[in-house]
């Protein structure tokens, strides 16, 4: 089973959003997540074992970050 994670930043104004991108990337890149999981800008898909630490990691920005999750037992690309 996968977990797809959606995401989307918010922010007030510009300056504070492209503060808020910078940080958020800067430490979604230090998860040393696969290449493979970062399907968009906006999506992740991790394993079921990873699941703890990624609800951690958007604990971390839950004021500035909306997330959904939704568990998945296959994925396809259509295209």
């Amino acid at each position: 089973m996968q977990i797809v994670y959606i995401y989307d930043l918010k922010a007030k104004n510009k300056k504070k959003f492209n503060r808020l991108k910078r940080l958020f990337y800067y430490h979604i890149n230090n998860l040393n997540l696969k290449k493979e999981f970062w399907l968009t800008k906006s999506t992740l898909v991790v394993e079921t074992n990873q699941e703890k630490s990624i609800d951690l990691f958007f604990q971390r920005f839950k004021k500035d970050v909306l997330v959904y999750k939704i568990y998945s037992e296959s994925i396809e690309q259509l295209i």
